[in-house]
């Protein structure tokens, strides 16, 4: 198997595989990270806590080669970096791979979905693509915590198989076909975990919180639903939004983990976006996020009071409080 992407996020999932006995082919943008890796055996900047059985490790900086030789590629680049790094490989690169997408964004600058990039840009089949989604933080995988990862596919068969590669006694996998709609609402909620923060940094208590949640999983589901129609995709929310929707937003709205949330809560105390960008050591996908599904929603128009006050925020340089002012006559 490959892994494209060397965060926390894809260390978590190497994490998970190597226990299961499976040998990974990693890739690293940094080469220096690999040569501390080897030698601490574990990411010298993520999960430092987990180490890893190197005899289970194939460690590199040529992506090429490392799909290559394998059958199985989980992408875990953050959506920023995505397009960068994908131009840059061979146009039949993927020819008869499968591709795990554990990508938490759009494809910066195509505003597209990674499955939807990967068909037109290599021609990779649907059936050959999978997502997962959570709800599930890395830090909790590391910690060795109860958690929930959802498979999606339109091939269920490999869906389950796939599923079963991850399966730990600490670690559950649900499977869908919705693969548009988890995606969607996996990219929505870490936007709208950025305004969490930002309801905390602004000093709202958990009442107006609770509020601000139960109207952005009305907004995700409606602009998931809309979408999907215009772009003439089947598929069935209630079969993925007990959890990889609601309960990955829940999470990452909630948890002292999320980096969107952390991101947030610096803005609202009055952190420029340039300023909590530097000070952050990870990417805030929401915030790539917000003006990805504000530019799709030129043309899905389905009102998004809560992403559309965001997008202002983040992008236009919109006051946090007085968006959030605004957004308070609209909820109910």
């Amino acid at each position: 198997m490959a892994l494209l992407g060397s965060g926390s996020w894809a260390t978590a999932l190497a994490k998970i595989l190597t226990e299961n006995h499976f040998h990974l082919h990693w890739w690293f943008r940094n080469g220096e990270d690999i040569q501390q890796f080897r030698h601490r055996r574990h990411h010298p900047r993520y999960l430092s806590s987990v180490s890893f059985d190197m005899r289970k490790l194939t460690l590199d900086t040529d992506a090429g080669m490392i799909i290559r030789q394998s059958d199985w590629v989980i992408i875990c680049i953050p959506s920023a970096f995505l397009k960068e790094t994908l131009d840059a490989l061979p146009p039949d690169i993927f020819h008869g791979k499968y591709v795990v997408s554990g990508v938490k964004g759009m494809v910066a600058g195509a505003n597209v979905l990674l499955n939807d990039y990967l068909t037109e840009r290599f021609s990779l089949p649907l059936d050959h693509y999978f997502s997962i989604t959570g709800p599930c933080h890395a830090e909790e995988v590391a910690a060795e915590k109860l958690s929930y990862l959802t498979i999606s596919g339109t091939d269920l068969r490999a869906s389950r198989r796939i599923a079963g590669r991850f399966v730990t006694r600490y670690l559950k996998t649900v499977i869908n076909n919705d693969i548009w709609g988890t995606q969607y609402a996996a990219i929505l909620k870490n936007i709208y975990a950025i305004g969490a923060g930002i309801v905390q940094g602004l000093g709202y208590g958990d009442n107006f919180l609770s509020v601000y949640i139960a109207n952005c999983a009305l907004e995700m589901t409606q602009f998931g639903e809309a979408v999907c129609r215009l772009q003439h995709h089947e598929n069935d929310h209630r079969n993925a939004f007990s959890s990889a929707c609601l309960g990955d937003l829940l999470v990452t709205c909630y948890s002292q983990y999320s980096r969107n949330r952390t991101f947030g809560r610096m803005i609202g105390k009055g952190y420029s976006v340039k300023s909590a960008q530097l000070e952050m050591n990870m990417i805030a996908e929401g915030y790539f996020a917000a003006q990805s599904v504000f530019e799709i929603n030129k043309q899905v128009q389905t009102p998004m009071p809560i992403a559309a006050a965001l997008y202002e925020v983040l992008w236009q340089g919109r006051s946090a409080r007085e968006a959030f002012h605004a957004l308070e006559k609209l909820f109910v």
